[in-house]
């Protein structure tokens, strides 16, 4: 990185933060810090939400992803808009009926303080531990490929985020995030334009794609049934719709971005906004991830994309090995340049075709001798590339100026996820627990200022667990394990809530903690892969419920 890149990277950030804290200084109640007065419209609301979903790591992955695998991750997000819709016509009216501050309020209203008091904590657990992820992911690469100091990186992240959000509370948040989501479309256009510019003369979009379609990068949609394929059209459809629901629709970081909205249209609006508007960003950040593919196609590209791991393979006694392997795929990629060139030019050449799919097959093969190698050397390092993908383009072909803004882009997303992460930690925390248990009158600034140090305190938290977060191994898939154990029961609380109307507090409570108990149990005994659990929890925690209330007697109905 250059002095431009630094100034545009710095004065990208502190403008997020400037801005944000000026424009929505001196929260006068706990309605405008909490719920941002209810002044949302439905744009700033649908990219509020886009945002708070797409972290850093989006950013850092899902090109990763479609290099290595091609479009077919798409598919997962295609039961969000189904989602969205369900959303809309159940969840909203209801949460702004009763107008609450928070999802597990009305849980409450539906059913007793200790089931509202239990979904909350549940929540507060698995988001609160996101949380520190949301940071620590994106200072981990951007430390192994800069070599910025990790410590660092999650103290400037964190503290950057907590300024803003301690300062305008929700509306910071949604105000800040229409300019990270700006931010985020003009790099990641910049980049996908750039990469093309970047391509021979003769190789257009179209023959791009084509050369792509040859290494089966364009295939989106998989009508298979083959369990073992974890995105079909499927999964999508059905588990997408299952998770999506779940997330939207009771996680308190995503619910409090629609309920600052207006009015129900307006929160409306910006759900299916970003129903609508999800799928094809995901579409073209995955077709970004093909074209880098392709720019690779014509320029030497490394064995691992980790810078870390290859420097811990070339000072190992693997390092002569490693150094063979390495001539050998250059010697690889020369051929199967020339071939691309051809291909592009005649690309009906059947012969071409498979000839460049018996060079793709054999670099898999150096790939995956690379990896051996290099776990030979260190069986703990990182041998999944698949997140240093893009930054790697950025850092070495990117002009400079624009490898500032691409980096902007991408603790943009960290800021913005964290931002919604730490607003919603802290309005569970002082509504769900601490208003809601504190017997003494108390006036709303006092409230206020509650919440601005509970946001202070999980920022703090936050911190601290991305500080320490290179102590564990494969904390990411921790996280996403501990989201799997207790979402489904969250939803299921939830869904009991809207339609299964007689049964009472005391049965959903019950089987709400026996199901967190079987749940647990099952993970633990590795009885299904960790991704089923939000099913089985969902389910288990309906059906324990039911049986309970029927098994007690009770089956009178409790009206919101």
């Amino acid at each position: 990185m250059v002095l431009l890149d630094w100034i545009v990277l710095l004065a990208t950030l502190l403008f997020i933060v400037i801005y944000g804290s000026w424009k929505t200084r001196g929260s006068k109640n706990v309605k405008d810090f909490i719920k941002g007065g209810n002044e949302a419209k439905w744009w700033t609301i649908g990219l509020s939400v886009m945002a708070t979903q797409a972290s850093a790591i989006t950013f850092l992955s899902t090109p990763g992803q479609a290099f290595h695998s091609g479009m077919g991750f798409v598919q997962f997000y295609f039961g969000l808009p189904l989602a969205m819709i369900i959303i809309c016509m159940v969840f909203i009216p209801i949460y702004h009926k009763l107008k609450v501050f928070t999802a597990y309020e009305y849980l409450e209203t539906r059913f007793d303080l200790k089931t509202r008091s239990l979904a909350a904590i549940l929540f507060l657990i698995q988001r609160g531990l996101a949380a520190g992820i949301t940071i620590f992911a994106p200072a981990i690469i951007l430390s192994a490929v800069l070599g910025w100091d990790l410590l660092t990186l999650n103290i400037i992240i964190g503290v950057l985020v907590i300024i803003y959000t301690v300062s305008g509370g929700t509306k910071a948040v949604s105000v800040t995030q229409k300019q990270q989501m700006a931010i985020i479309f003009t790099g990641m256009f910049a980049a996908f334009f750039i990469i093309l510019g970047y391509l021979p003369e003769d190789v257009t979009f179209s023959k791009a794609i084509e050369i792509a379609g040859a290494s089966g990068k364009m295939e989106v949609l998989d009508f298979s049934f083959d369990l073992n394929n974890r995105y079909t059209v499927w999964t999508g459809f059905l588990g997408g719709t299952f998770l999506m629901l779940s997330y939207f629709g009771t996680d308190q970081s995503q619910v409090q971005r629609y309920l600052s909205g207006k009015s129900i249209r307006e929160s409306q609006l910006g759900l299916l906004f970003n129903g609508f508007l999800k799928v094809p960003m995901q579409f073209f950040i995955l077709l970004v991830g093909v074209m880098v593919f392709v720019f690779y196609q014509f320029n030497n590209s490394p064995l691992n994309f980790n810078p870390s791991a290859t420097d811990v393979v070339k000072e190992s006694i693997y390092a002569e090995e490693y150094d063979a392997l390495e001539k050998n795929h250059l010697n690889l990629l020369q051929e199967k340049k020339e071939l691309q060139l051809q291909y592009a030019e005649y690309p009906d050449q059947i012969e071409l075709g498979n000839k460049i799919s018996e060079l793709q097959e054999r670099e898999l093969a150096y790939r995956e001798e690379a990896k051996e190698l290099i776990l030979k050397a260190d069986a703990n390092q990182e041998v999944n590339d698949k997140d240093y993908v893009f930054i790697h383009f950025i850092l070495n072909n990117l002009p400079r100026g624009l490898i500032g803004l691409l980096l902007a882009v991408i603790l943009s997303a960290a800021m913005s996820s964290t931002a919604s992460e730490l607003n919603a930690l802290a309005a569970t925390t002082t509504m769900d627990l601490y208003k809601r248990n504190d017997h003494k009158k108390r006036d709303d600034m006092y409230y206020v200022s509650v919440t601005k140090w509970f946001t202070l305190a999980w920022g703090v938290l936050a911190i601290l667990v991305a500080s320490v977060a290179n102590l564990f191994d494969n904390l990411i898939q921790l996280v996403n394990i501990i989201g799997s154990i207790f979402y489904g029961n969250i939803l299921g609380i939830f869904l009991i809530a809207f339609f299964i109307r007689f049964v009472r507090g005391n049965a959903v409570f019950t089987g709400a903690l026996l199901t967190q108990l079987v749940v647990i149990w099952i993970y633990f005994m590795d009885v299904l892969p960790y991704l089923w659990l939000n099913l089985l929890g969902c389910v288990l925690v309906m059906l324990l419920a039911v049986i309970i209330q029927f098994v007690t007697g009770a089956r009178n109905t409790n009206k919101v």
